[in-house]
């Protein structure tokens, strides 16, 4: 059997499953994340690194300045201030001229072209930087130690190299120009003491230390690359955001006013409609049965007869699209009351019989024993029968049956089952039949003209309710509607509840 829930896909206009991104759109920002990936080449990616460094120089401009104020702190204490405190001054004098050429940048700008030419102006700026760095190498202490001052220098140069490679870290070139020069007066000024373990391993430490740092840069280099590639692709994402929220408001409002114009046309219509179809309804029936003398053609009784038959479709018509409407709409008030499910399909098989009867269908009721009230609206109730009996009738072949079963449902709920002997409908074709004025292929070939709204609206009714509604179908062998009403609108037996009243107060 095959067994599909009703969908309403077809109702909405605006489908709200979630769909996948674009793949041309998703293409497109990552061939953007790959040209910002590559260092050579990218204009947008060398601009936004020169601003980055530009940024970090400024935030950071006081950081190296504040190291130089300590070393000459502890060189005055050290009683070498004649030589530190001049030392000082030009290496700050040099980071200020770097932090301006960083403000100037931010303040004009930069273009494309000018890109390589400010990286340059900025190497050369950390360049100046490092010649501070080499006078520093020259400093001397006679009351330091001939071993500990050199192990100092080499300290703090090792801790300006680390500072400036963390704050330059956009240009990572900046930490060899700033460093090289102090490197190498060093290593010069301590080669004739080589043969001095300590003097030796400061060596090796700046060279090693250069290196090191020269590649803790790039590693963070490569991290602000990659930072700046997912800047790009949030930035794509908040775009794609954007657009789907303005396609989804502009979905929204064409929704409105799609449904707004639907409700003003189903109200006219339902005046201007059914005012005169029902002066044609009364007139032809009049004009039928001969109310006002006879007729002495018969064909004119014919066509009389066909007359109100057509108008009666196409009231009926009308009055199902009315309901349906009202139904999405949420304006379809029910009056729920007490009421047994046997007595109304009783009453509805009364009124079907003799449409089966007329193609020797032979309708069979099955109904539980035991049943309780269910409370329920009923004239939806008797529109559910109705039009699933009528479907079934209208499909089942002569000397077929239809089985109307009422009865329990596993969980304590009530059930409406009609099932016929007809000709089923393919599995493929049941999210067809379910959605407003579809009919499957079989309806289209075999069955009277029909709207298409007699399930949906059963579906909807029974939803309504609280219930469920599943359509089983198999070719050639049937089909079976099935409505499933919870066990919260079945009310308990009156006379049982009343003896379970009494028990609790005799207790």
């Amino acid at each position: 059997m095959a067994s599909l829930d009703a969908t309403s896909a077809d109702k909405n206009i605006v489908d709200r499953r979630r769909l996948p991104r674009n793949k041309d759109l998703t293409d497109v920002m990552r061939g953007a994340r790959d040209r910002l990936m590559q260092r050579a080449g990218s204009r947008q990616f060398d601009r936004e690194l020169l601003f980055m460094h530009t940024r970090a120089l400024i935030i950071n401009s006081a950081t190296i300045p504040l190291l130089i104020a300590m070393i000459v702190v502890s060189g005055v204490f050290a009683g070498f201030e004649q030589t530190i405190v001049p030392w000082a001054a030009f290496a700050i004098g040099l980071y200020a001229i770097l932090g301006l050429l960083a403000r100037r940048l931010e303040k004009t700008g930069v273009t494309d072209e000018e890109i390589r030419k400010w990286q340059i102006i900025y190497l050369s700026g950390h360049f100046m930087t490092s010649l501070g760095w080499a006078c520093f190498t020259f400093l001397d202490c006679t009351t330091c130690g001939a071993s500990l001052f050199p192990v100092v220098k080499a300290v703090v140069i090792i801790l300006a190299m680390a500072i400036t490679a963390i704050i330059s870290s956009a240009l990572r070139a900046a930490i060899l120009a700033a460093f090289t020069l102090p490197v190498l007066t060093y290593t010069l000024l301590a080669w004739k003491h080589f043969d001095n373990p300590v003097q030796a391993t400061m060596v090796i430490m700046l060279v090693a230390g250069l290196a090191f740092f020269y590649l803790v840069a790039t590693r963070l280099n490569q991290s602000v690359a990659m930072s700046l590639a997912l800047q790009a692709e949030k930035d794509g994402l908040i775009a794609e955001l954007e657009t789907a929220n303005a396609m989804s408001d502009e979905g929204r409002r064409r929704a409105e006013e799609a449904n707004l114009a639907k409700s003003r046309f189903l109200a006219s219509m339902s005046h201007e409609l059914r005012t005169p179809l029902n002066a044609i309804l009364g007139f032809s029936e009049v004009m039928a049965k001969e109310v006002l003398g006879p007729i002495n053609n018969g064909t004119y009784r014919e066509y009389a007869s066909d007359i109100h038959a057509s108008g009666e479709h196409l009231l009926n018509l009308i009055n199902e699209i009315l309901d349906l409407s009202r139904i999405e709409a949420g304006r379809y008030s029910i009056n729920e009351e007490p009421l047994m499910l046997t007595d109304i399909a009783s009453e509805c098989i009364h009124m079907m019989n003799l449409k089966a009867r007329n193609k020797d269908i032979a309708l069979v009721p099955q109904f539980e024993t035991g049943m309780l009230r269910l409370n329920a609206d009923e004239r939806s109730i008797r529109q559910i029968l109705l039009n699933l009996m009528a479907n079934a009738v209208k499909f089942t072949p002569p000397n077929g049956k239809i089985f109307v079963k009422i009865g329990w449902t596993a969980g304590g709920g009530q059930y409406i089952s009609v099932r016929d002997t007809g000709p089923g409908i393919p599995p493929e074709e049941i999210p067809v039949v379910l959605s407003a004025f579809g009919q499957g292929s079989i309806a289209i070939k075999n069955a009277e003209q029909g709207t298409g709204l007699g399930l949906p609206i059963v579906q909807a009714l029974v939803h309504i309710h609280d219930g469920e509604f599943h359509l089983f179908s198999k070719l050639r062998e049937g089909t079976e509607a099935l409505a499933t009403f919870p066990r919260g609108r079945v009310l308990p037996n009156a006379r049982a509840l009343q003896k379970r009243l009494l028990q609790k107060s005799a207790a």
